[in-house]
Parts: structure tokens; sequence; C-alpha cells
């Protein structure tokens, strides 16, 4: 689960255009010939963003193309908290190339890899203990994760599709729809342009269900690169939260870790 967490810092789609027109005053009429009255103050209107205006806006919030750019490695550990229950958790992923989030739970290890090109998972919970391949709905929904800047950085380059969908006072709700034709609805926020939520259709014991994540607490790392060290996920039957405690950028990590190992 915490593999689609991450995967989401960078989730983002936008459906939509919202138009604001101009609008100017006209002078009013001159009472006699020698006395006219001066025009009116113009008042226009801020103009609308388009849906890549609003995603650029989120990749300059979260530290810019040079600051995500800087990222090849980035490992991120912390604690999940599920149903009363919390354990230590672990995200690990080379821009590109693959991610792989270990979690454990009384003493129990659940493992969610994805690569470039295929996905493999260890959830004895789930009555699946030993390396098991990803069916492609769980795969195509969370591959995004393998890209530190997420879906919406170069959404374009990854053969995504973007649309604003709406526009109020607190939010941009921007969707994405990927090449696999999974779609993501983002909340941006409209003040500070960082992502409040994302949500998407996966699955969870066979079954379709919605998830909704949620992010806060943005801290700033040494690359400049912001990351939400606060997530909650909605998965509407039931909930839960990781809280980030450590992030380590540009260390040595061995691609061999993202092999599925055999049973």
């Amino acid at each position: 689960m915490k593999r689609t967490i991450l995967g989401i810092l960078a989730c983002t789609s936008i459906a939509g255009a919202v138009a604001l027109s101009a609008q100017v005053s006209s002078p009013a009429p001159a009472p006699a010939p020698a006395q006219v009255s001066a025009p009116a103050p113009t008042q226009v209107s801020a103009p609308a963003l388009t849906a890549d205006e609003v995603v650029n806006k989120y990749v300059d919030a979260v530290g810019g193309k040079d600051a995500i750019s800087k990222v090849k490695t980035m490992s991120m550990e912390g604690t999940m908290q599920v149903m009363g229950s919390e354990g230590p958790t672990k995200t690990t992923t080379v821009d590109g190339v693959g991610t792989r989030q270990e979690s454990e739970f009384n003493g129990t290890k659940i493992i969610s890899c994805f690569t470039d090109k295929s996905g493999w998972s260890v959830n004895p919970m789930a009555g699946a203990a030993d390396p098991t391949p990803m069916p492609d709905d769980q795969y195509n929904s969370g591959k995004a994760g393998i890209y530190v800047g997420g879906l919406l950085y170069d959404y374009a380059a990854k053969g995504s599709t973007i649309e604003l969908a709406s526009k109020d006072d607190k939010a941009y709700t921007i969707k994405l729809t990927t090449k696999e034709k999974v779609k993501y609805t983002f909340a941006i926020d409209a003040k500070t342009y960082l992502v409040n939520s994302m949500t998407t259709e996966t699955q969870m014991g066979g079954q379709p269900v919605t998830l909704t994540a949620s992010y806060s607490d943005y801290r700033k790392t040494e690359t400049g690169f912001m990351v939400p060290y606060g997530i909650s996920l909605d998965f509407g039957q039931f909930q839960l939260s990781i809280t980030v405690k450590k992030i380590e950028l540009n260390k040595a990590i061995d691609p061999a870790i993202f092999a599925m190992p055999k049973a």
C-alpha cells in the first residue's frame, strides 16, 4: 500500500478548464459637450490557468525540474499505522528503474516491488508467503512509483494525458490518465500548488476499491525537492496512515533488490 502512496507524490491528473473573461466598463455619457466624464477604471479578472500551467506550478512548488532531476535514488523510512497496529515501513526507489516497499506487522514482513517491466509481492497475510508476480491491473496502478518525481512530473513523456476538471477558491482538480488507461484525480492547492490529495481505483483482495491518499507536512530535502512527511490512505472500509521519519537521497542502491527472488 505504501508503494501506492509514494508514487502518489508525484501522481497527478487534470480535467476540464475554467474560463475567465475580462470585463471593461464603458465611458459614462457626456452631459454636455463641454463636460465629458472620465472612463471608469478597467476591471480585468485573472486569466484562467490551463492544465499544463497548473502542473507546471505544482512542479515549481515541489522544487522545480532541476531539484527533482538531481534525485537519482530515494530511501524513505517511517511508521505505518493500521487499525490500531503500528509497524516500520521502508521504501527504496531508483528513479526510472524500480521501487521496493517493505512493511512489518507483528513480525510478518510484507513486500511490494515494481520495476519498469513488472511487479511482484510477498504478503503472508494474504496467503502469499513466497514471491508472487503481480496481476497486470495491480502493477499498472502502482508502477508510477518507480519515478521519483511522480505521475505529474514529465507526464507527457510517460505517455499520460491530463485535463483540468474544475477549480474553486481552495483547489484545482486535475485528472490524469496513463497510457494503460489508469485514471487518477488530484486536488492541487490553489495557493501553494502542492498536492492535497489523490484518488484512484485500485484492487484490494481481488475487489475494486476507491483509494484516496491525502498528503501533509511537506518538507524540503537537501536538493530542494519537497516531500510530504504525512500520508493518509482511505480505502473506504478502513484507513491507514504513514509518518515519514527519515529520507536519504542519492545513496548507492543495488538494483538487484528489485529482482523477484525464487521461492
